[in-house]
């Protein structure tokens, strides 16, 4: 996978580039902030940026504002974006605003190599992931979404794999369900939720927030993983 990174750390940055082409990747451009971010992407055409949420010159919201705008501007190109803190007023709109998939996670995820790769090649291939403390924290001051009383506990099980970042395909393996069956559970999950195929933004994350919101420890455990590939 083309990959971008913009980040003004030199010791992450450069950690990035040997992580991501140890991998197999192709590290296209490594930036330390976001000023050419535009003309670099048009010209080495990535198929994945990641970039961090506070970079040079005022280390408050370079990164993030530059996330939103590439999403909105180039919606079919997967963003990744590392944060030590949450920017809430732009995490939202980025979020929930159109575009392609999307992954959102603390920097302390990079620490675990294989999920973080794991993750890396999620989002390269559609998928949208986000951090639970990241959604938390952006939400811990709303009230609870009482639409989700309406979910069947499968239902809410379902919706937690979702949360997740998981496909339909990997929800089906670790239910030992078939697609057509999870299909058939998620197309019920936003119906609940009153999540209608002209809503703005992805249907999929607008669930997965109103399940962070509501309290994934509120809701029915996950079953156990043993056997069940992920």
């Amino acid at each position: 996978m083309r990959i971008l990174i913009c980040e003004d750390s030199v010791l992450l940055r450069e950690g990035l580039v040997r992580l991501l082409d140890d991998a197999g990747h192709d590290v296209v451009a490594a930036l330390p902030d976001a000023s050419t971010l535009d003309e670099t992407v048009a010209a080495a055409a990535p198929e994945l940026c990641i970039l961090d949420v506070r970079l040079p010159p005022t280390f408050t919201d370079e990164g993030i504002r530059a996330a939103v705008r590439l999403r909105a501007e180039r919606p079919h190109l997967p963003v990744l974006v590392l944060s030590q803190y949450v920017e809430e007023r732009y995490a939202s709109e980025l979020i929930t605003g159109q575009g392609g998939a999307l992954g959102y996670l603390l920097k302390d995820r990079v620490a675990d190599v294989a999920e973080f790769l794991e993750t890396v090649q999620r989002i390269g291939s559609g998928a949208t992931v986000l951090d639970p403390e990241v959604v938390a924290q952006l939400l811990n001051r709303r009230t609870r979404d009482t639409r989700m009383q309406r979910l069947t506990e499968r239902e809410s099980t379902v919706l937690a794999l979702i949360a997740e970042g998981r496909s339909n395909q990997a929800i089906a393996a670790t239910l030992f369900l078939s697609e057509a069956s999870v299909e058939k559970h998620i197309t019920a999950i936003f119906q609940k939720l009153e999540l209608e195929p002209g809503e703005s933004g992805n249907r999929r994350v607008l669930a997965a927030l109103a399940h962070v919101e509501h309290g994934a420890g509120d809701g029915p455990s996950r079953p156990p993983q043993t056997g069940a590939p992920r």
